[in-house]
């Protein structure tokens, strides 16, 4: 967690981390998407002292990842299809496209 970060944050980047793990990334990874999503946040909050460009004037990461949830117009993403089907174990889907993988999820 960044210095100087509220106790706001630092539940933000918690419950980020464990969302990211519970899709089937590395512990490594997922400290990595908490520690830039809640950067980012803070940098779009005004709460950091620098902020880039791309910080400021990209797409919220809450608008992105309500974009990509489930409830989203094109359903779930292929890496949360992907974890879904490695979490049950589905044989061969490292070959599988979007498509594919949501087929066999449905079985």
């Amino acid at each position: 967690m960044p210095r100087g970060s509220s106790p706001k944050r630092e539940r933000q980047y918690e419950h980020i981390k464990e969302s990211v793990q519970q899709r089937g990334e590395s512990e490594e990874k997922a400290e990595e998407i908490a520690a830039r999503t809640v950067n980012k946040e803070r940098a779009r909050a005004g709460e950091s002292k620098t902020a880039s460009k791309e910080s400021l004037e990209d797409m919220s990461s809450s608008r992105r990842g309500g974009l990509h949830s489930h409830s989203g117009a094109q359903g779930p993403t292929y890496d949360q299809l992907y974890a879904e089907a490695r979490r049950r174990n589905i044989h061969g889907r490292s070959d599988m496209n979007k498509a594919e993988l949501k087929r066999a999820l449905d079985d």
